[in-house]
């Protein structure tokens, strides 16, 4: 058996390094190319500028946008991402994507399109999957029922999804990571620890469909809903947990592969959520300057979090409390340069 179906990562994820070149609030569009295909899910974020996270999907369309830093509902504009492109994205004028001589990153990842009609669970739901790279976007709306199924369309088990309102303000991005189980949830937009999932329907997904509850904040009848779901591949994905050290010689995590893209959050106590990819952070760990998904802080301001990122993982250089506290649990989730060994059984950078 193959090590990984997937020897280019690059072909279902890649991120982007650009600047801005708008007056904020202008007309001003800029082309972004150079994905390597047409992007389904974007996710941009201000490097030098303190700006909101903004993410957008082939599900909802362009011109519809989410903060992950934020409770707010889905936002209509089209100064921000202003349409879907074979190798990129077109932005508009918002200082949030594209501030004159501001620099930004865009991580995207490759699903299925605008998506269709699914009918595995209780409710229609439409789906954009990507079965390779273990990836799909849902849309689906709330039910009457106290608990109730919603199709993800990945023909496996999700290792991790996130759910948001979209059609209304005041609710929380909510996470279901397995190494949590699933009477645990933590949130994108704050830094709290992993809770009881009391009200949000605590039973495991299946490689079908995954159970929410009828609360306003995964599934309120009459109210609409993104999740983004995702399934492990090896040698291309990972979604695991593992325990600090408290020591500047930190913990080493296997992933099977070297990560382009990757995010750590401590799940036992109060921290940031911190981002890393390849891109921005080079193989030198003093470059690792992490982003936080709870907040709108530049990057140079997350000094003291370094790690090394290599072939086959990551390694700790710090004991800071967002990455390596004694004792302390964290979870993670990870998305492949190249894989450790390829499907030919040979290294993965090799040609």
């Amino acid at each position: 058996m193959a090590y990984t179906n997937i020897d280019d990562p690059t072909i279902y994820f890649n991120t982007l390094l650009y600047s801005g070149n708008a007056a904020d609030g202008s007309s001003t569009t800029q082309d972004i190319s150079g994905v390597g295909f047409q992007p389904d899910w974007i996710w941009l974020k201000g490097r030098n500028n303190a700006n909101n996270h903004v993410v957008d999907d082939s599900v909802r369309g362009a011109n519809k946008h989410l903060f992950p830093d934020l409770t707010n509902a889905e936002n209509t504009s089209t100064e921000y991402i202003k349409s879907f492109a074979s190798d990129g994205f077109q932005l508009g004028g918002d200082g949030a994507v594209n501030g004159n001589g501001n620099t930004y990153v865009a991580w995207n990842w490759k699903a299925g399109g605008s998506g269709s009609a699914n009918t595995d669970g209780d409710v229609t739901s439409t789906v954009s999957a990507n079965t390779t790279a273990g990836f799909s976007i849902v849309s689906y709306s709330g039910s009457s029922n106290s608990t109730f199924t919603v199709g993800h369309g990945l023909g496996a088990v999700p290792k991790m999804f996130v759910l948001k309102k979209r059609s209304a303000s005041g609710t929380n991005w909510v996470v279901y990571h397995a190494s949590l189980g699933n009477d645990k949830r933590v949130q994108w937009n704050n830094t709290d620890a992993s809770a009881s999932t009391t009200g949000y329907g605590s039973t495991d997904p299946t490689s079908s469909v995954f159970t929410v509850a009828n609360g306003s904040t995964t599934g309120a009848d009459g109210q609409t809903y993104i999740a983004y779901c995702f399934a492990e591949k090896q040698g291309y994905s990972k979604f695991g947990s593992f325990t600090g050290n408290g020591n500047a010689d930190g913990v080493f995590v296997y992933l099977g592969f070297r990560p382009a893209f990757i995010v750590i959050k401590k799940s036992s106590g109060t921290e940031n959520w911190s981002m890393y990819d390849t891109k921005r952070n080079k193989n030198d760990n003093e470059d690792t300057l992490p982003l936080n998904i709870d907040n709108s802080d530049v990057e140079s301001g997350n000094t003291g979090k370094e790690m090394d990122i290599l072939s086959n993982g990551i390694k700790m250089r710090t004991s800071n409390g967002e990455l390596n506290a004694s004792s302390t649990t964290y979870i993670y989730w990870a998305f492949a340069e190249s894989p450790f060994v390829n499907s030919r059984g040979v290294p993965g950078n090799a040609k």
